[in-house]
């Protein structure tokens, strides 16, 4: 069967036509039809690994009853990348919790003027603020190692990838410039790009770029997980659901709203210490919201 058109911006196919790609010779590699600028510049893809997996193959059916599910198109190629991003990533992730007690108080108290505006304002929002503000206090975390593994890639702008879960698959929209936008404009970005990923209305021009990923279950539960990078990023942030534990103020015990951190990092560019600095930092924007707004 003939492999449909390659679909790629504009952008892309000039940056293509300059390195002297062939697109249709490049989609065919990766086997899907859409093509990022991030896919001309990370190189040619990995091998697939070597290992014996024939053990793998099992009929199920002689256990007892079994139904077949096919992958979608998009399940596959999502799941290649993971498999290939888990096998060559040496990857860390550090846990911590931050304070959400005041961020909390302050959406409450904004409620009345989101609801005018039309806005769903959610934790989610101060989450891209506090990152967004890290990475720039922290450039390593907004880059990229080179193919050839190097030199490093510094990022002079900042823009925050939302894993999205859908019926079709995990889908990570790019919210660009998060550094340069307001509370209300973040709120209602995070809102549009969910909604229209939901939709598949998302373009492949949208879905690149970014500098960090956030995946966000804090709506599902959970109190910890290990996220695996999202390259060509070098760190992915994980939240849960926020928790209600005793924090020690010195004569006793008070309840605190927690909310669970989980950096995992590509440990060939970032070490354990600045890892825990950066999410040291995450916490301290999250704990104090005035920050966040100047």
């Amino acid at each position: 069967m003939a492999m449909r058109e390659v679909i790629a911006a504009p952008s892309v196919r000039a940056l293509a036509l300059e390195k002297g790609i062939d697109l249709n010779a490049l989609a065919r590699d990766l086997g899907r039809t859409t093509i990022a600028r991030e896919d001309l510049e990370r190189g040619p893809p990995a091998a697939a690994p070597t290992s014996d997996t024939s053990y793998w193959q099992v009929d199920h059916a002689s256990y007892g009853p079994v139904e077949t599910q096919p992958m979608s198109r998009f399940a596959q190629v999502s799941a290649a990348n993971l498999s290939a991003a888990n096998a060559q990533i040496p990857q860390v992730t550090h846990h911590d919790r931050a304070d959400v007690s005041a961020i909390e108080s302050f959406r409450k108290s904004l409620k009345p003027e989101a609801e005018a505006r039309g806005v769903r304002l959610t934790g989610l929002a101060f989450h891209v603020m506090a990152l967004a503000r890290a990475l720039r206090d922290y450039p390593r975390f907004n880059a990229s190692l080179s193919a050839d593994g190097k030199s490093l890639i510094l990022k002079n702008y900042v823009h925050i990838g939302i894993a999205v879960d859908t019926e079709h698959g995990l889908m990570v929209p790019v919210l660009c410039d998060a550094d340069k936008k307001g509370l209300w404009q973040i709120a209602a970005d995070i809102a549009d790009l969910a909604t229209r990923a939901q939709s598949r209305k998302i373009g492949p021009d949208e879905m690149g770029g970014g500098s960090m990923t956030i995946t966000n279950l804090g709506g599902i539960g959970g109190h910890a997980f290990t996220p695996i990078v999202n390259p060509p990023e070098v760190a992915i942030l994980g939240i849960t659901r926020t928790e209600m534990t005793p924090q020690w103020d010195g004569t006793a015990f008070q309840p605190v709203p927690m909310v669970p951190l989980d950096l995992s990092y590509d440990h060939r560019v970032i070490n354990g210490a600045e890892a825990a600095r950066f999410t040291s930092r995450l916490c301290a924007l999250l704990a104090d919201p005035r920050r966040l707004m100047i």
